[in-house]
């Protein structure tokens, strides 16, 4: 048990890597200072073009797959693996080396995953896909694509996943607090992705 405890903590600091934050500012740019001001892959995207911004969505999805693969292979128990990967998207979301201050937890939350039901993971991705290209908000899109993993989960009888993702879904919800409270008031802010695409 000291090692699955061991592995936990160090996915808390894997999460906590803020490569939204750090290839942005290679750039120049500080995405605590556009767009929205969060420290997440739709920032910067936002702040940093196509290429910074998906290249950062990869490595924030990566970082929380990569500790629930190694977790896996070796061989802890499903409630490790799922704890490894919560932590990881836990240090995202609140990353020590921002001072707590960080991104939604949407792509890592996808990566972790995606390392653990593949097939649950590309509901997600697809539901996000079609709600983001055609209601343009990406946090919508988010929220919902969270909400349809959880039932995936339940409906394939993936119950501690589902009760993972159910968690995972009300933190995404509380970190979109002011997204929903904009979206509400018809003040959301739209992105058009195949516009950002077509960026040089």
């Amino acid at each position: 048990m000291i090692v699955e405890i061991i592995w936990v903590i160090v996915s808390y600091f894997v999460g906590s890597i803020p490569f939204s934050y750090i290839l942005p500012y290679i750039k120049g740019v500080d995405v605590r200072k556009v767009g929205s001001g969060n420290v997440g892959g739709t920032n910067a995207l936002r702040a940093g073009g196509p290429v910074i911004g998906f290249v950062s969505m990869f490595l924030d999805i990566f970082k929380s797959f990569i500790v629930v693969l190694i977790a896996r292979l070796l061989g802890f128990d499903l409630i490790w693996i799922l704890l490894a990967g919560t932590f990881a998207i836990i240090g995202h979301d609140y990353p020590i080396y921002m001072k707590f201050k960080g991104g939604k937890g949407v792509a890592s939350t996808l990566g972790f995953v995606f390392a653990v039901n593949p097939l649950i993971a590309l509901g997600f991705l697809g539901v996000w896909i079609v709600f983001a290209l055609t209601t343009k908000y990406v946090s919508l899109a988010s929220m919902i694509g969270l909400g349809v993993a959880s039932i995936l989960a339940f409906a394939l009888r993936q119950e501690y996943l589902g009760i993972t993702l159910v968690f995972l879904f009300l933190l995404s919800v509380y970190r979109h607090h002011e997204n929903i409270k904009r979206l509400i008031n018809k003040k959301e802010n739209k992105m058009d992705l195949i516009s950002i695409l077509r960026q040089k």
